[in-house]
């Protein structure tokens, strides 16, 4: 005999059905693109005044661990509040508060985004395009039944370790990026590399530019590889065995549900983990790197041809506000952008060859370490995500481990 949702939590909320006025601070508002499997993606989160919090507030003011579960796009998604954060729902989310003598709330989360009852909230979900939960399915949501308080202990402090590692490598990858981002901008855009106070300023189509720099077209150093579109008939939602994960452009940005297509369709269109890609279609201007596997034809592969320049500097040089505003003023499309004309106008201030070489120099050690970083993130994940439904099922026995609690 299992358990339903709605018995062993306090209180099941849903969100304000409408879109909340936003601001460049404050409190921050939790859409679905910033839920993912069991943790908080608060890159460019939307921000709400204080008024605008105790509005979006009145039904129930989200605590220390709440969870917050996606209704929508993607679906099925959570993540736990953890302590000192404030946060209002954003549209298509829920809030759900464990009663904590019944069930650990950490142990209800991982319950959630396990693999067992995300395949159940996708049998129970409507939608002929978007999938959907309504509210009461997730009251009367079944789970299975919950093992002893001890056991939901151990096996939540196994699975958050986990999830406190990759926050500590994400935090530091933040770090990290900022830095190289400053270094670019200083050498690049203030113009103070090491040696500038020798050097006059010039007037260039570009604006004041130091004297024996160049102007010049970034596609000459650089080939922007089109992707392929093997069709949505093609798609496969798991890994088997000769298949390679497919990028979009959503894939570039918050959505972590993977998709995979044949090797047989991704010939010629690979990204190796080194490679820079940057969108073009839709949300244009994302830039990543990091990434294994075919790519679509909304998103460009960043080939070096010309070695005078180096990935470091492309990388920067791509996010760059210069760059970036090129990419959407000369976009099209009323509804749905497309760049793919902007690269002819991309153009760059050209420093001499000491100078990318100093610059190389100095940015890539943060850069290979920053990607390191990720990488490790990834294994962590996919470590994670293949204990979780292990432990949860019971197919890893935990009553003979000792494992030393702590607070989760």
């Amino acid at each position: 005999m299992g358990e339903i949702l709605n018995d062993i939590c306090e209180l099941i909320v849903d969100c304000e059905h409408k879109t909340a006025p936003t601001q460049s601070d404050g409190y921050p508002s939790i859409r679905t693109p910033n839920l993912g499997r069991g943790e908080f993606l608060l890159d460019g989160v939307n921000r709400v005044s204080e008024d605008t919090y105790n509005a979006w507030t009145r039904r129930a003011i989200p605590k220390e661990k709440d969870i917050i579960l996606a209704r929508e796009a993607p679906i099925g998604n959570a993540a736990i509040i953890p302590k000192n954060l404030k946060v209002c729902l954003g549209q298509r989310t829920v809030l759900i508060r464990p009663n904590k003598k019944k069930v650990l709330p950490e142990y209800l989360l991982y319950l959630l985004i396990g693999d067992e009852i995300q395949n159940r909230i996708l049998s129970i979900s409507s939608g002929a395009t978007v999938p959907h939960l309504n509210m009461e399915d997730i009251r009367n949501l079944n789970l299975p039944s919950l093992p002893k308080y001890s056991w939901q202990e151990k096996i939540s402090s196994i699975l958050y370790n986990y999830y406190k590692l990759i926050e500590k490598n994400t935090r530091r990858i933040h770090i990290l990026e900022e830095m190289a981002q400053r270094i670019y901008k200083e050498w690049f855009v203030d113009f103070k590399y090491p040696g500038h106070e020798n050097d006059q300023m010039v007037d260039s189509e570009l604006g004041i530019i130091p004297e024996g720099w160049e102007v010049k077209r970034l596609d000459n150093f650089v080939s922007f590889d089109r992707g392929t579109e093997p069709g949505s008939k093609n798609y496969l939602e798991m890994w088997v065995e000769g298949v390679v994960p497919f990028f979009r452009v959503g894939d570039l940005g918050s959505r972590n549900k993977k998709i995979f297509i044949h090797i047989n369709l991704a010939i010629n269109k690979l990204l190796k983990y080194d490679d820079i890609v940057i969108s073009m279609d839709g949300t244009v201007g994302i830039v990543k790197t990091g990434l294994e596997g075919c790519f679509s034809t909304s998103i460009r592969k960043c080939r070096i041809i010309d070695d005078y320049i180096n990935s470091p500097y492309l990388f920067y040089a791509l996010k760059s506000k210069n760059i970036q505003s090129t990419i959407k003023a000369h976009a099209t499309g009323a509804t749905i952008l497309h760049a793919s004309s902007s690269i002819k106008h991309i153009k760059i201030a050209l420093c001499p060859k000491n100078t990318m070489e100093s610059f190389f120099e100095l940015v890539n050690p943060i850069y290979l370490l920053k990607k390191t970083l990720k990488n490790k993130n990834e294994n962590l994940r996919q470590t994670r995500d293949l204990l979780l439904p292990k432990l949860i099922s019971g197919k890893i026995d935990v009553s003979d481990l000792d494992i030393e609690i702590g607070e989760t």
